[in-house]
């Protein structure tokens, strides 16, 4: 992703210094999303009461549960492969988009951290579309 550029004294220019910068950022995104959607999927996919009990007040039945856990983990997997990121971080940020609307109008409570992790997702994706 980032091609080294020396001046003439053997320096580093500018721009590969802020490419430097985007780089460990983004990888501080990705590994910071990816841990945040494996606790959420592996606690879907564990049974904890919490889960159970919010995928009840959803409606829609427990194998949503594990549905959504499994999009939760697998990718977060993705987030951690650069060339396969855009796909986790596309996928993600529809569950999340999901997730905001069930928020707002089916269980209530704060959409904060779904929209945060929309942004971050979206910002993954982003960057990472010409990795593929």
């Amino acid at each position: 992703m980032t091609t080294r550029t020396q001046t003439w004294n053997g320096a580093e220019s500018e721009s590969t210094q802020r490419s430097r910068a985007v780089v460990a950022i983004l990888w501080t995104l990705q590994i910071l999303s990816a841990g945040m959607f494996l606790m959420a999927g592996i606690s879907k996919l564990a049974g904890v009461a919490m889960m159970v009990q919010m995928f009840d007040v959803i409606g829609v039945g427990q194998w949503f549960r594990y549905v959504t856990g499994t999009i939760e983990v697998v990718g977060a997997v993705l987030l951690l492969i650069p060339s396969a990121a855009s796909y986790g971080a596309a996928v993600l940020a529809v569950t999340m988009v999901g997730a905001i609307i069930t928020h707002l109008f089916i269980v209530g409570g704060s959409p904060v951290v779904p929209i945060l992790l929309l942004a971050s997702t979206t910002t993954i994706g982003w960057i990472r579309r010409s990795d593929r």
